[in-house]
């Protein structure tokens, strides 16, 4: 039951992440801000109501959010949380995981594409793209890690990072290089500032929203809990190489994981107070600047 304790934190909590942001962003903004069960509540209210379907759409439409889902909760299932290996932990896991957020990815793209919209198509295609940009410096930036760590698996990864430190064995300027590409990674994978702007509702200027556009419902309920999820399970990735454990007792790495968690959400809400979104001219540099930094971390391991 104890491997099955951090899943189920992140099946509940990952859209509690979404408060922490969204509370950030309204307090560097003077507001007060939704409540903090908001996102929890939209979800319950989405669920209650039913979804129209277009004449033109075929069952690519209603597969996808069901898909996208599926495949981002067994995400949460291979990702290590800190030092607490994951439930499925075997060698060449991050491989997986890379093809399961790509499943996800490309079935909620085939159905904005099922639409026959040609704004949809248009987010459809820079996701595409972008995405394709993000993909490899992933790989990496876990290539870098699985290199350092001599371990193949990320749970055998992450518990070593973890224990470590970010001192050890000349860590640091390797975790610096690594971490500061899993969050460009981070913000371009979930559609957060300076890569795309999760509350604008201007069609040419988003990737991702405007690709749900004609979803509703259950399966609009769908999307956007595998969007936390996937918030979630990216920012788990990027917690596996920075924060410190034991592995030892899983209760303390619980609280250490779940304040890492809570600060990464923290300093989301302020990139995206303090900051513009980028031009989409701009974007693959950004992505590229990513590849590069990650491809630094791994010839510094490699020497």
């Amino acid at each position: 039951m104890r491997s099955l304790f951090f899943p189920l934190l992140a099946l509940i909590f990952s859209p509690f992440l979404l408060s922490i942001i969204n509370r950030t962003k309204a307090i560097a903004g003077g507001r007060k801000g939704a409540p903090l069960l908001q996102p929890y509540l939209d979800l319950m209210k989405l669920l209650r109501k039913g979804a129209v379907y277009s004449r033109t759409t075929t069952w690519v439409f209603k597969a996808g959010p069901v898909i996208g889902l599926a495949a981002t909760v067994m995400c949460v299932f291979i990702v290590p949380f800190g030092a607490q290996a994951a439930p499925f932990a075997f060698p060449g896991d991050f491989v997986l995981l890379a093809y399961l957020l790509g499943l996800a990815r490309f079935f909620v793209i085939s159905a904005a594409m099922d639409t026959g919209s040609s704004f949809e198509a248009m987010g459809a295609s820079r996701e595409a793209a972008f995405s394709a940009l993000a993909e490899p410096a992933l790989f990496i930036a876990l290539a870098a890690v699985a290199r350092k760590t001599g371990e193949l698996s990320m749970s055998g990864m992450f518990h070593v990072m973890s224990v470590q430190g970010l001192d050890a064995g000349g860590n640091l300027p390797v975790v610096l290089l690594i971490s500061a590409a899993l969050l460009i990674i981070f913000l371009t994978e979930n559609a957060r500032i300076p890569v795309d702007d999760p509350n604008t509702h201007l069609e040419l200027t988003m990737i991702h929203e405007v690709m749900v556009l004609d979803h509703g419902g259950m399966d609009l309920a769908f999307i956007q809990y595998g969007s936390a999820l996937k918030l979630w399970v990216l920012g788990a990735v990027l917690m596996g190489c920075v924060m410190p454990g034991s592995g030892a007792s899983w209760w303390i790495d619980a609280v250490l994981f779940m304040s890492g968690m809570s600060g990464l959400a923290v300093l989301t809400g302020v990139i995206e107070s303090s900051m513009a979104r980028l031009r989409l001219v701009r974007l693959p540099q950004l992505l590229t600047g990513a590849g590069g930094l990650a491809a630094l971390a791994l010839i510094l391991v490699m020497r």
